[in-house]
Protein backbone atom coordinates (compact mmCIF):
# COMPACT_ATOMS: atom_id res chain seq x y z
CA UNK A 1 0.00 0.00 0.00
CA UNK A 2 2.66 2.13 0.77
CA UNK A 3 3.44 2.17 -2.80
CA UNK A 4 0.50 3.78 -4.16
CA UNK A 5 1.01 7.20 -3.22
CA UNK A 6 4.59 7.39 -4.21
CA UNK A 7 3.01 5.91 -7.65
CA UNK A 8 1.10 9.01 -7.42
CA UNK A 9 3.35 11.64 -6.83
CA UNK A 10 4.86 10.28 -9.71
CA UNK A 11 5.16 12.48 -13.01
CA UNK A 12 1.91 11.94 -15.37
CA UNK A 13 3.74 10.76 -18.06
CA UNK A 14 5.85 8.42 -16.28
CA UNK A 15 2.56 7.17 -14.91
CA UNK A 16 1.43 6.84 -17.87
CA UNK A 17 4.64 4.83 -19.55
CA UNK A 18 4.68 2.44 -16.21
CA UNK A 19 0.57 1.74 -16.77
CA UNK A 20 1.52 0.96 -20.53
CA UNK A 21 4.07 -1.42 -19.91
CA UNK A 22 1.89 -3.36 -16.84
CA UNK A 23 -0.51 -3.56 -19.81
CA UNK A 24 2.05 -4.65 -22.18
CA UNK A 25 3.16 -7.78 -19.71
CA UNK A 26 0.12 -8.69 -18.17
CA UNK A 27 -0.59 -11.40 -20.64
CA UNK A 28 2.71 -12.72 -19.48
CA UNK A 29 1.86 -12.39 -15.84
CA UNK A 30 -1.66 -13.91 -16.08
CA UNK A 31 0.30 -16.54 -18.07
CA UNK A 32 2.61 -16.97 -15.45
CA UNK A 33 -0.33 -17.32 -12.36
CA UNK A 34 -2.54 -19.75 -14.52
CA UNK A 35 0.35 -22.08 -16.22
CA UNK A 36 3.53 -21.81 -13.53
CA UNK A 37 2.65 -20.30 -9.74
CA UNK A 38 -1.05 -22.13 -10.01
CA UNK A 39 0.24 -25.88 -10.55
CA UNK A 40 3.46 -25.39 -8.43
CA UNK A 41 0.55 -24.49 -5.76
CA UNK A 42 -1.49 -27.14 -6.55
CA UNK A 43 1.33 -29.66 -7.05
CA UNK A 44 2.79 -28.94 -3.61
CA UNK A 45 -0.94 -29.63 -1.98
CA UNK A 46 -1.91 -32.78 -4.12
CA UNK A 47 1.65 -33.99 -2.81
CA UNK A 48 0.06 -33.92 1.29
CA UNK A 49 -2.98 -35.96 -0.18
CA UNK A 50 -4.09 -39.34 -1.02
CA UNK A 51 -5.94 -37.90 -4.96
CA UNK A 52 -6.39 -40.84 -7.41
CA UNK A 53 -8.34 -38.40 -9.86
CA UNK A 54 -11.87 -40.09 -9.52
CA UNK A 55 -12.51 -39.12 -6.15
CA UNK A 56 -11.63 -36.09 -4.29
CA UNK A 57 -8.19 -35.48 -2.46
CA UNK A 58 -7.70 -36.41 1.30
CA UNK A 59 -5.32 -34.68 3.39
CA UNK A 60 -2.33 -37.39 4.63
CA UNK A 61 0.34 -35.37 5.72
CA UNK A 62 3.77 -36.54 4.38
CA UNK A 63 2.48 -39.73 4.21
CA UNK A 64 3.59 -40.18 0.69
CA UNK A 65 7.03 -38.76 1.14
CA UNK A 66 7.09 -41.22 3.73
CA UNK A 67 6.35 -44.21 1.19
CA UNK A 68 8.83 -43.12 -1.12
CA UNK A 69 11.69 -44.24 1.67
CA UNK A 70 10.10 -47.75 1.18
CA UNK A 71 9.59 -47.76 -2.42
CA UNK A 72 12.14 -50.30 -4.22
CA UNK A 73 10.92 -48.64 -7.23
CA UNK A 74 11.82 -44.94 -6.47
CA UNK A 75 15.15 -45.88 -5.61
CA UNK A 76 15.71 -47.56 -9.01
CA UNK A 77 14.39 -44.70 -10.91
CA UNK A 78 16.43 -42.09 -8.89
CA UNK A 79 19.53 -44.53 -9.32
CA UNK A 80 18.88 -44.08 -13.31
CA UNK A 81 18.76 -41.07 -13.59
CA UNK A 82 21.96 -40.51 -11.78
CA UNK A 83 23.57 -42.80 -13.28
CA UNK A 84 22.88 -41.89 -17.30
CA UNK A 85 23.10 -37.32 -15.54
CA UNK A 86 26.58 -38.31 -14.36
CA UNK A 87 27.63 -40.31 -17.17
CA UNK A 88 25.87 -38.34 -20.37
CA UNK A 89 26.53 -34.87 -19.09
CA UNK A 90 30.17 -34.55 -18.58
CA UNK A 91 30.52 -37.15 -22.07
CA UNK A 92 28.47 -34.46 -23.73
CA UNK A 93 30.13 -31.91 -22.59
CA UNK A 94 33.89 -32.78 -23.48
CA UNK A 95 32.67 -34.38 -27.00
CA UNK A 96 30.62 -31.11 -28.29
CA UNK A 97 33.62 -28.94 -26.80
CA UNK A 98 36.42 -31.01 -28.97
CA UNK A 99 33.55 -30.29 -31.54
CA UNK A 100 33.41 -26.55 -31.13
CA UNK A 101 37.38 -26.57 -30.83
CA UNK A 102 37.51 -28.05 -34.71
CA UNK A 103 34.67 -26.06 -36.04
CA UNK A 104 36.44 -23.16 -34.85
CA UNK A 105 39.39 -23.90 -37.62
CA UNK A 106 39.74 -21.98 -40.36
CA UNK A 107 39.20 -24.67 -42.76
CA UNK A 108 37.11 -24.86 -45.67
CA UNK A 109 33.61 -25.46 -45.60
CA UNK A 110 33.80 -24.94 -42.31
CA UNK A 111 29.79 -23.69 -41.96
CA UNK A 112 28.76 -26.79 -43.68
CA UNK A 113 29.90 -29.00 -41.07
CA UNK A 114 28.42 -26.72 -38.43
CA UNK A 115 25.30 -26.83 -39.62
CA UNK A 116 25.81 -30.57 -39.76
CA UNK A 117 26.63 -30.96 -36.53
CA UNK A 118 23.60 -28.71 -35.34
CA UNK A 119 21.14 -30.60 -37.79
CA UNK A 120 20.41 -33.61 -34.85
CA UNK A 121 19.45 -31.28 -32.23
CA UNK A 122 16.78 -29.64 -34.90
CA UNK A 123 15.23 -32.77 -35.67
CA UNK A 124 11.94 -33.79 -33.28
CA UNK A 125 12.59 -35.63 -30.53
CA UNK A 126 10.09 -38.39 -31.57
CA UNK A 127 11.17 -38.93 -34.91
CA UNK A 128 15.02 -39.05 -33.73
CA UNK A 129 14.16 -41.92 -30.86
CA UNK A 130 12.36 -44.19 -33.84
CA UNK A 131 15.63 -43.77 -35.78
CA UNK A 132 17.93 -44.73 -32.70
CA UNK A 133 15.18 -47.62 -32.64
CA UNK A 134 16.24 -49.02 -35.72
CA UNK A 135 20.15 -48.24 -35.30
CA UNK A 136 20.12 -50.59 -32.00
CA UNK A 137 17.57 -53.50 -33.22
CA UNK A 138 19.45 -56.04 -33.05
CA UNK A 139 18.61 -58.06 -35.40
CA UNK A 140 18.80 -55.06 -38.70
CA UNK A 141 19.60 -52.40 -36.72
CA UNK A 142 22.72 -50.28 -38.28
CA UNK A 143 25.11 -50.26 -35.13
CA UNK A 144 25.14 -54.59 -35.19
CA UNK A 145 25.74 -54.29 -38.80
CA UNK A 146 28.94 -52.67 -38.72
CA UNK A 147 30.22 -54.30 -35.64
CA UNK A 148 29.33 -57.70 -37.90
CA UNK A 149 31.82 -56.28 -40.23
CA UNK A 150 34.74 -56.46 -38.00
CA UNK A 151 33.56 -59.96 -36.70
CA UNK A 152 31.89 -58.97 -33.29
CA UNK A 153 28.79 -60.25 -32.36
CA UNK A 154 26.46 -56.52 -31.34
CA UNK A 155 24.20 -57.15 -28.11
CA UNK A 156 20.81 -57.05 -27.55
CA UNK A 157 21.30 -53.06 -26.55
CA UNK A 158 17.90 -52.56 -25.56
CA UNK A 159 16.27 -55.49 -24.79
CA UNK A 160 19.58 -56.77 -22.34
CA UNK A 161 19.47 -55.33 -18.51
CA UNK A 162 23.35 -54.43 -19.14
CA UNK A 163 23.40 -52.74 -22.60
CA UNK A 164 19.69 -50.78 -22.48
CA UNK A 165 20.89 -47.79 -20.08
CA UNK A 166 24.60 -47.35 -21.58
CA UNK A 167 22.77 -47.41 -25.10
CA UNK A 168 20.75 -44.12 -24.21
CA UNK A 169 23.67 -42.78 -22.54
CA UNK A 170 25.11 -43.15 -26.11
CA UNK A 171 21.89 -42.10 -27.77
CA UNK A 172 22.18 -38.60 -25.59
CA UNK A 173 25.83 -37.69 -27.33
CA UNK A 174 23.23 -37.30 -30.89
CA UNK A 175 22.45 -33.78 -29.59
CA UNK A 176 25.80 -32.38 -29.03
CA UNK A 177 24.77 -29.81 -31.69
CA UNK A 178 23.40 -27.73 -29.34
CA UNK A 179 26.13 -27.20 -26.57
CA UNK A 180 28.86 -26.98 -29.42
CA UNK A 181 27.01 -23.75 -30.64
CA UNK A 182 27.42 -22.04 -27.73
CA UNK A 183 31.19 -23.37 -26.92
CA UNK A 184 31.46 -22.21 -30.41
CA UNK A 185 30.19 -18.70 -28.97
CA UNK A 186 32.18 -18.27 -26.45
CA UNK A 187 35.75 -19.31 -28.04
CA UNK A 188 35.05 -16.71 -30.36
CA UNK A 189 34.66 -14.05 -27.60
CA UNK A 190 38.03 -14.82 -26.18
CA UNK A 191 40.01 -11.62 -26.71
CA UNK A 192 42.89 -12.21 -29.48
CA UNK A 193 45.46 -9.86 -27.14
CA UNK A 194 45.03 -12.85 -24.21
CA UNK A 195 46.93 -15.37 -26.95
CA UNK A 196 49.17 -12.50 -28.56
CA UNK A 197 50.25 -12.33 -24.32
CA UNK A 198 50.77 -15.88 -24.47
CA UNK A 199 52.61 -16.39 -27.60
CA UNK A 200 55.29 -13.26 -26.45
CA UNK A 201 55.80 -15.27 -23.15
CA UNK A 202 56.96 -18.67 -25.19
CA UNK A 203 53.68 -20.34 -25.14
CA UNK A 204 52.74 -22.85 -27.33
CA UNK A 205 49.59 -24.67 -29.03
CA UNK A 206 48.79 -26.40 -25.21
CA UNK A 207 50.03 -24.30 -23.05
CA UNK A 208 47.77 -21.06 -24.81
CA UNK A 209 44.75 -24.40 -24.33
CA UNK A 210 45.25 -24.59 -21.00
CA UNK A 211 46.21 -21.47 -19.46
CA UNK A 212 43.94 -19.02 -21.58
CA UNK A 213 41.07 -20.71 -23.56
CA UNK A 214 40.03 -23.43 -20.52
CA UNK A 215 39.82 -21.04 -17.96
CA UNK A 216 38.47 -18.12 -20.45
CA UNK A 217 35.77 -20.93 -21.46
CA UNK A 218 35.32 -21.59 -17.81
CA UNK A 219 31.54 -19.17 -17.72
CA UNK A 220 30.71 -21.19 -20.59
CA UNK A 221 31.19 -24.70 -19.07
CA UNK A 222 29.19 -23.57 -16.25
CA UNK A 223 26.42 -22.80 -18.13
CA UNK A 224 26.22 -25.40 -20.03
CA UNK A 225 26.66 -27.48 -17.11
CA UNK A 226 23.86 -26.69 -15.69
CA UNK A 227 21.36 -26.39 -18.54
CA UNK A 228 22.42 -30.21 -19.43
CA UNK A 229 22.30 -31.11 -15.78
CA UNK A 230 18.89 -30.44 -15.30
CA UNK A 231 18.00 -31.28 -18.78
CA UNK A 232 19.29 -34.63 -18.43
CA UNK A 233 17.19 -35.33 -15.02
CA UNK A 234 14.10 -34.46 -16.75
CA UNK A 235 14.52 -37.23 -19.30
CA UNK A 236 11.26 -38.70 -20.23
CA UNK A 237 10.42 -39.52 -24.32
CA UNK A 238 13.49 -41.46 -25.20
CA UNK A 239 12.67 -44.23 -22.05
CA UNK A 240 8.74 -43.88 -22.80
CA UNK A 241 8.85 -44.72 -26.36
CA UNK A 242 12.04 -47.12 -26.55
CA UNK A 243 11.89 -49.45 -23.34
CA UNK A 244 8.88 -48.09 -21.25
CA UNK A 245 11.45 -48.70 -18.30
CA UNK A 246 12.65 -52.41 -19.11
CA UNK A 247 14.23 -54.34 -19.41
CA UNK A 248 13.94 -55.21 -15.38
CA UNK A 249 13.07 -51.67 -14.64
CA UNK A 250 16.65 -51.24 -16.32
CA UNK A 251 15.85 -47.75 -17.73
CA UNK A 252 13.01 -46.87 -15.40
CA UNK A 253 14.01 -42.98 -15.05
CA UNK A 254 12.49 -41.26 -12.73
CA UNK A 255 10.27 -38.71 -14.40
CA UNK A 256 8.69 -41.91 -16.70
CA UNK A 257 8.12 -43.31 -13.43
CA UNK A 258 6.44 -39.91 -12.21
CA UNK A 259 4.28 -40.37 -15.63
CA UNK A 260 3.37 -44.03 -14.60
CA UNK A 261 2.17 -43.06 -11.10
CA UNK A 262 0.29 -40.22 -12.32
CA UNK A 263 -1.03 -40.90 -15.23
CA UNK A 264 -1.33 -45.12 -15.59
CA UNK A 265 -1.78 -45.68 -11.61
CA UNK A 266 -3.67 -42.20 -11.45
CA UNK A 267 -1.95 -41.68 -8.08
CA UNK A 268 -1.75 -38.27 -8.58
CA UNK A 269 -0.63 -37.24 -5.01
CA UNK A 270 2.14 -39.67 -4.90
CA UNK A 271 3.02 -38.32 -8.19
CA UNK A 272 3.20 -34.83 -6.71
CA UNK A 273 5.43 -35.86 -4.09
CA UNK A 274 8.12 -37.45 -6.57
CA UNK A 275 7.73 -34.19 -8.50
CA UNK A 276 9.14 -32.02 -5.26
CA UNK A 277 11.47 -34.64 -4.42
CA UNK A 278 13.14 -34.28 -8.18
CA UNK A 279 12.48 -30.59 -7.59
CA UNK A 280 14.31 -30.86 -4.14
CA UNK A 281 17.37 -33.06 -5.91
CA UNK A 282 17.86 -30.86 -8.85
CA UNK A 283 17.80 -27.76 -6.53
CA UNK A 284 20.56 -29.17 -4.11
CA UNK A 285 22.51 -30.08 -7.21
CA UNK A 286 22.56 -26.92 -8.60
CA UNK A 287 23.89 -25.28 -5.58
CA UNK A 288 26.28 -27.31 -5.35
CA UNK A 289 27.74 -26.45 -9.02
CA UNK A 290 26.59 -22.74 -8.38
CA UNK A 291 28.89 -22.41 -4.87
CA UNK A 292 31.62 -24.45 -6.37
CA UNK A 293 31.99 -22.25 -9.43
CA UNK A 294 33.46 -19.89 -7.71
CA UNK A 295 36.49 -22.51 -7.43
CA UNK A 296 36.85 -22.89 -11.10
CA UNK A 297 34.94 -20.37 -13.09
CA UNK A 298 36.77 -17.52 -13.94
CA UNK A 299 36.32 -14.15 -16.28
CA UNK A 300 38.15 -11.85 -18.12
CA UNK A 301 38.44 -9.15 -15.71
CA UNK A 302 39.51 -11.76 -12.93
CA UNK A 303 42.51 -13.43 -15.15
CA UNK A 304 44.01 -9.95 -16.29
CA UNK A 305 44.39 -9.06 -12.67
CA UNK A 306 46.30 -12.75 -12.10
Amino acid sequence: MQLLPAFRRMPAHIRREAIEGYLFIMPWLVGLVLFVVGPIIVSFYLSLTDYEVIRPPTFVGLRNFDQLVNDRLFWQALKVSSIYVFASVPMGLALSFAVALLMNQKVRFVSLWRTVYYIPTLVPVIASTMLWLWIFNPEFGLLNMMLALVGIDGPLWLGHTRWALPSLILMSLWTVGAPMLIYLAGLQGIPTDLYEAAEIDGAGVWVKFRSVTIPMMTPVIFFNLVINMIASFQIFVQPFIMTEGGPRYATLFYVLYLYQNAFQFFRMGYASALAWVLFAVILVLTIVVFRSSALWVYYEGELRQR
